[in-house]
Order: C-alpha cells, then structure tokens, then sequence
C-alpha cells in the first residue's frame, strides 16, 4: 500500500490543470467518491494493527495533498472568471497614439536622399560659431547689417572676451570648415538649424533649419548649379516644375541668383500663395566668390565653385500648404498627425 501511495503522490504532483474542466478530472481521480485517495481509505480497514499508523498517516498527507491543490487551482479559476466578468466588451478600444516622424524630419530625409543619389555627402558642423567661419571667410564686410545684434545671437567667451561667439546664422560655416579640412574636388550638403534674431511671426521664426549645398571643381559653372537645381526641385515637388534665377546679392557668391520655382498649386497660372505671379521664391545660389576660395586657400584660378541654400520650414509649408510656421513647433497633435 505504501508503494501506491507514493505513485499517487508522485501522480497527483504532475497532472498538469490549465482549465476549469481539466481541474473537475483532476478531483474525479482523486478525491471524489470514488477517486483514488478514497479508495485507499477503503483499503486501510483491512490493514493490521501494527500498520495501520503508519498507513494512516500518510494517507492523510496524500489527501491533504490533492485537496489543496484542487482548492488553490479552483479559486484561481473563479478570481479570473469574476474579472472577466467586470469587462464590458462592448466599450471600445482605447485609443493609443503612436509616434512618429516630425514633418520637417520628414523633409530633411526626402531632401537628402535626392541629393546623394547625384553624389553628394552629408556633412555637420557646431551650431555655436566662431565670427570666422560665420563672417569673415564668407567674404562678409564688418560693417554688413547681418552682423548687426538685430539679426545676429551673439555669445561672450567669458575667459576672453575680445573673441566673439554667434549662433550660426546659416550652415554655410560648415563648408568654409570642410574646404580648410578637403582638398577639391568637393561635393556636400549640410543640412542644420539656423538662428536668427527675428520676430516670430506666422512667416518667420528665431529657429529653422537650411540646407545648404556646394561644389567645388574645376571649370564649374552656372549651367552645373542650374542642372542640379532642376533635377532636385522636379524630384522634390513633381516633374513639371520649371525653375528660374534673378540676379541676386551674397557676399559669398559672385554672381548671386535667387532661385524661384513654378508655383505648383496653380501650375503657373498666379494664385494668392505665388501673389499672382506664378513663381515662388525658394533659396539663394550662385558661384563662389574667389575672397572666399582664398580664405579657405584654394585657388581660384585653378578651381571654380557653386554654393545654394534653401529653408526646410519654407519648402515644407509650400509642399503641404501650411500658412503659419509657427504650427510646426506647437506640437499640436491634431496638426502632427496628418503627416
């Protein structure tokens, strides 16, 4: 008898219950009428007196045994039919918002996968700059209005406070630090954010981002800058856009242009976001000025160039149509979510 107690021991340890009715096999086998442990009770009379402690004893432990497990198991299943009970399936689901790209993240990706499909590398400078990189290498007078503090963040270097620092008011400083690094031939973009001393307004603000673009080689012209505008512009907002140029003025470029685009909302034809005249004022460009080639120790008899630049923020709300770029860093999420 002691040996089939410990079988049904053994037994009542691995029969595995993970359901209501499993755990109603479970007590048929073991502890009902009939079940095993029952049985044994039976069985236990006819022992000699001398085994019957013993059998007894261990009896009662196999018992116990099965009835905790059987109790335990079934209070676990009735907690969880009582919760399930509590749910209402006819709510509905909640609703969880799910991250996504900013829509100038958005921007910033699209624009440099079209230029490095024509060659063009990626590169980064400090935000923080030194007046050389910012002014003097772009061939940019002391006396230049966007020197001024009304356009210009300017930061004391409290250790030596004749050396002055700006937050960069373009991303043109990381090609004057890439040309000192690099010899030519030189294909770059460096897209970044910029600061400006402004108003914020529904059309400017103190922060945004530009992409700035240049290449220096030999016997570059304007016909090369033209090409990879078109190319660019056509990609980015259709292939029906038509590009121009005006005469223009950078300090850094000679001769300068101001690019303008087709308005793509009425193909040209004038409406109020092109003011009637059916172009839209995109960026500056035009050939590298040979001051700045000089600065950067480049030989400008040897090496010709072209540099452009064009704000993120201003080809987004043209692209999507938003009016106010303030919108663009409220965060609002109703705003947010239609991109």
């Amino acid at each position: 008898m002691l040996s089939n107690l410990a079988e049904i021991e053994q037994e009542i340890n691995s029969f595995s219950v993970n359901n209501p009715e499993e755990l109603e096999a479970f007590r048929l086998k073991f502890i009902s009428r009939n079940g095993l442990v029952t049985g044994l009770f039976e069985e236990l009379k006819s022992a000699s007196r001398d085994e019957k402690p013993i059998l007894g004893k261990k009896l009662n432990e196999v018992k116990k045994l099965a009835e905790g497990k059987f109790n335990s198991l079934k209070e676990q299943f009735e907690n969880a039919v009582e919760a399930g009970d509590k749910l209402d399936l006819t709510l509905p689901p909640a609703e969880f918002s799910i991250g996504r790209e900013h829509l100038i993240s958005q921007t910033l990706a699209e624009m440099v996968k079209i230029f490095r499909e024509i060659g063009f590398k990626v590169t980064d400078g400090p935000e923080l700059e030194d007046e050389f990189y910012n002014f003097d290498a772009l061939n940019t007078p002391a006396h230049h209005p966007a020197r001024d503090m009304q356009d210009t963040f300017y930061v004391q270097n409290k250790f030596d406070k004749s050396k002055k620092y700006v937050l960069r008011t373009h991303t043109s400083p990381v090609q004057i630090r890439t040309m000192l690094a690099n010899k030519p031939p030189l294909r770059i973009i460096s897209p970044g954010k910029v600061f400006r001393n402004e108003t914020v307004t529904y059309k400017n603000y103190f922060m945004f981002h530009q992409l700035e673009g240049l290449y220096v080689d030999k016997n570059v012209s304007m016909r090369d800058l033209k090409g990879v505008l078109s190319y660019f512009f056509k990609k980015f907002y259709g292939e029906n856009t038509q590009i121009r140029f005006i005469p223009s003025f950078f300090p850094f470029t000679e001769p300068s242009g101001q690019i303008d685009i087709s308005c793509f909302l009425c193909e040209g034809k004038g409406c109020k976001t092109c003011k009637e005249t059916g172009w839209l004022e995109i960026g500056g460009c035009g050939m590298v000025d040979p001051n700045v080639f000089k600065a950067v120790n480049i030989d400008p008899e040897e090496f010709t160039g072209y540099a452009f630049g064009m704000g993120m923020e201003r080809l987004t709300m043209m692209k999507y149509g938003i009016t106010d770029i303030r919108i663009l860093y409220q965060n609002d999420v109703r705003f947010l979510d239609q991109f």
